[in-house]
């Protein structure tokens, strides 16, 4: 049977299929999908991980029991595993384990656009790319194979165009893997010097040994059309090339993306008069191609920035350009703003009014940082914001810490927010960490997290209580504030700037788009008493607008939040 399906969803039936058993992951755009695709599949266990870093550790550790194991991830969460994944590129594998990492060439949904593949050269261990869903599947299934036979991690790069676009994919039943038997082997998983040098040679001669196999592995194949033109692509590349070129290029496609093969490439060169690498982000593929003699274009015809298209590369290789319609007078954008009714939204409108220095972190409310609030400084990675409100008040001194805040979300708090606040409170500074307690992991489609109280598939599970949590970490002042009542929070949030010691403000209120969140009615504006001064609209919600001179809220939005009616001092805005 065949089913049209998402690229994750494609891959999390190719997990089910390969007979994986544990799945352990952070959930990350555009990789998301891919666990909670998994866990409906009763047959694998699935769970959130707290970050990255203790995913791919207790996917690694479920490898080490013999079972086959994977965990996902996006591109910059990665980063934050790689610790695990260099060392367990020198550990080998027991069970098959498979590493999914979703880059996102056009920063779609990131704060980079990096490049996965670095990761697996420098971990040296062997990463594929599939170009499309029913390759999602298939190559999933074969990660497992692979890793098993050649006794290492794979990593199966996604990028946003694969991981969200939809092709058909065969159905096939699961095929089931006794665990493999545990046998106490200090030698290959206990890494201190003295083993990991030995271990050192067999991670080179493995590298060795999958290039030879990429030499005729079906996941690497060649198809020959007109000679004229030939491409060397992977992932979504060969995609777009085949399609903006047809029969009039031949086309050498990677499946295999590390180590990268050579004989195989130089056929494919000597056959070809001019030949072109496409990919998108750094010249990895073509750096490899040069280093071996190869005479090729890349990023001398594509940018290094972005993602590549079936447009560019129709206009880059054939010289031609597709039509494309103007509009006669410039159209206004609609830049990404917190939903009506999001509840981070009162809580910036008061930093934005105190005019501290925000240090920010990643997630939904990273929007604080756009217009009209502009209540954020600075955005750098998960749990980044008091980390760094630590160093620029130990750079800055006392009067900084009276002016100066870190935000971050319950869920990122948990990901790598407790470590930084450790910091504060060991080392001393009287900064003012504000945890946005949103209660779900809201930027990447309301995920549990430990805060929560639930698991993966919704069952009930310990729930972390955020203000015994940051008293044992030794923080004394703890307070807790309602984002929607705003003067109630302003005054708090000075309460707590003027203290002489370290503190944080656990701003509760649910995310507005939770299914069980019951609001109120809309709110209306009273046209007789509205003056229009526009004082509402500078807490940027999108249910609110100027008509005439006057405002006017869209009943459609409006979910009665009420935070606009402290905006307006003449009493306008009317349940």
């Amino acid at each position: 049977m065949k089913k049209l399906m998402l690229g994750n969803e494609a891959f999390a039936r190719g997990l089910y299929e390969a007979g994986c058993r544990i799945a352990s992951s952070y959930p990350g755009t555009p990789s998301t999908e891919i666990t909670e695709e998994v866990a409906k599949y009763d047959e694998v266990y699935a769970e959130w991980a707290p970050n990255e870093k203790v995913a791919m550790e207790v996917a690694l550790g479920a490898s080490i029991a013999g079972a086959r194991s994977f965990c996902a991830m996006k591109h910059v969460g990665l980063n934050v595993a790689a610790d695990p994944l260099y060392t367990a590129g020198y550990t080998g594998v027991t069970g098959g384990m498979v590493i999914a990492v979703a880059d996102d060439p056009g920063m779609h949904s990131s704060q980079n656009e990096q490049d996965s593949r670095h990761h697996a050269i420098a971990s040296k261990v062997m990463m594929v790319e599939p170009s499309d869903s029913a390759e999602c599947k298939e190559f999933a299934k074969a990660a497992f194979d692979l890793s098993e036979r050649f006794d290492t991690p794979v990593i199966v790069r996604m990028s946003t165009r694969v991981a969200h676009s939809q092709s058909a994919v065969e159905l096939c039943d699961r095929e089931e893997h006794e665990l493999i038997p545990y046998k106490k082997n200090i030698q290959k998983f206990v890494m201190m010097p003295g083993n990991a040098i030995r271990r050192h040679p067999e991670v080179e001669q493995r590298l060795v040994d999958i290039r030879e196999y990429a030499e005729t592995s079906p996941l690497n194949r060649v198809e020959y059309n007109d000679t004229k033109i030939g491409v060397i692509a992977a992932g979504i590349s060969y995609q777009y090339a085949k399609d903006a070129l047809g029969a009039k290029a031949s086309y050498l496609k990677l499946g295999i993306v590390n180590p990268l093969p050579v004989e195989i490439i130089k056929d494919f060169c000597d056959k070809c008069e001019t030949v072109y690498v496409i990919e998108q982000l750094d010249d990895v593929i073509e750096t490899h191609c040069k280093k071996h003699g190869l005479n090729v274009h890349g990023k001398d015809t594509f940018s290094l920035l972005g993602e590549i298209s079936q447009a560019i590369v129709r206009e880059k290789i054939l010289g031609e350009t597709a039509e494309f319609n103007e509009f006669p007078e410039n159209v206004p954008v609609r830049p990404p703003v917190m939903c009506a009714g999001c509840p981070h939204r009162g809580l910036f409108y008061c930093l934005s009014k105190l005019g501290v220095m925000v240090s920010g972190d990643i997630g939904c409310y990273t929007l604080g940082a756009t217009a009209p609030l502009q209540a954020m400084d600075s955005t750098i990675c998960m749990g980044a914001s008091i980390s760094g409100l630590h160093g620029f008040n130990k750079a800055r001194g006392a009067e900084s810490e009276k002016k100066s805040v870190a935000v971050i979300g319950d869920s990122t708090f948990m990901h790598s927010g407790m470590t930084g606040l450790v910091n504060i409170a060991y080392n001393a500074t009287n900064s003012t960490v504000i945890i946005l307690d949103n209660s779900i992991t809201g930027m990447t489609g309301h995920q549990q997290n430990p805060t929560t109280g639930k698991n993966l598939k919704g069952d009930p599970a310990a729930a972390v209580n955020l203000v015994d949590l940051c008293h044992a970490i030794g923080i004394k002042s703890v307070r807790v504030v309602d984002p929607y009542h705003m003067a109630e929070t302003e005054a708090v949030i000075k309460e707590e700037l003027e203290k002489d010691e370290p503190s944080v403000i656990i701003s509760r209120r649910p995310c507005a788009l939770l299914k069980y969140v019951k609001h109120n009615p809309p709110l209306h504006c009273d046209q007789d008493k509205c003056v229009g001064c526009k004082q509402c609209l500078k807490i940027g919600c999108p249910a609110i607008s100027v008509h005439n001179k006057k405002m006017t809220i869209d009943h459609t939005q409006c979910v009665g939040c009420g935070i606009c009616t402290e905006m307006c001092k003449l009493g306008a805005i009317v349940k």
